[in-house]
């Protein structure tokens, strides 16, 4: 059985396959996404840059050599990826309630489609 760190970097992976070529991905925050920016640094050329919500975030992906994009130099983008505190059996999802809630909102909102990845 694998552990939790295994399920968060499995689905971190496979995250990317939500990733068009050539696109701004916004970029949520917390132990998962951590992985997700990892995976993400592995195909940076094959993106322009990311939104980011959180500080901590865009600091990691700056360490990785991911362009960050200001918020308000988007209009639009394709896809928004995060992670979740918590989701029932039902799916029903607590979606943070931290300092970065606001930012994951406008980038939440500047997006085609929400990826929520969770172990």
């Amino acid at each position: 059985m694998p552990t939790q760190d295994e399920l968060k970097a499995l689905v971190a992976k496979a995250a990317l396959e939500f990733v068009p070529a050539g696109a701004i991905v916004g970029v949520g925050t917390g132990s998962t996404v951590n992985l997700f920016i990892d995976a993400l640094a592995t195909i940076k050329g094959r993106i322009q840059g990311a939104l980011s919500s959180s500080v901590k975030s865009t600091d990691r992906m700056r360490g990785h050599g991911i362009p960050v994009i200001e918020t308000d130099a988007v209009a639009r983008i394709p896809v928004y990826i995060d992670g979740a505190d918590e989701i029932d059996h039902r799916g029903n999802m607590i979606k943070g309630g931290g300092a970065a809630l606001t930012r994951e909102k406008i980038v939440a909102a500047q997006s085609g489609k929400f990826v929520c990845i969770a172990d």
